[in-house]
């Protein structure tokens, strides 16, 4: 993934959750969606963005590696 110089808001990253859901684990979304009712800072905002940006287009092993990814921020 790319570096991107923008900031993405809370929004943001609830569009982009909400785009990827049928590519996404059950579990996995729904831990998302209610992460991201709380307040992160922005770096983690950012992450969690381009971690499911392009999510769907992603080849197996690339969603696997962004899964385990999105696992560990949550687990943290």
């Amino acid at each position: 993934m790319s570096e991107c110089k923008l900031d993405h808001s809370n929004e943001d990253v609830v569009k982009k959750l909400e785009s990827q859901q049928a590519f996404l684990p059950a579990d996995l979304y729904e831990k998302l969606q209610q992460y991201l009712q709380q307040d992160h800072t922005q770096d983690m905002l950012n992450e969690l963005f381009h971690l499911l940006k392009k999510y769907d287009l992603s080849s197996a092993e690339e969603q696997e590696a962004r899964k385990k990814r999105l696992m560990l921020i949550l687990n943290n």
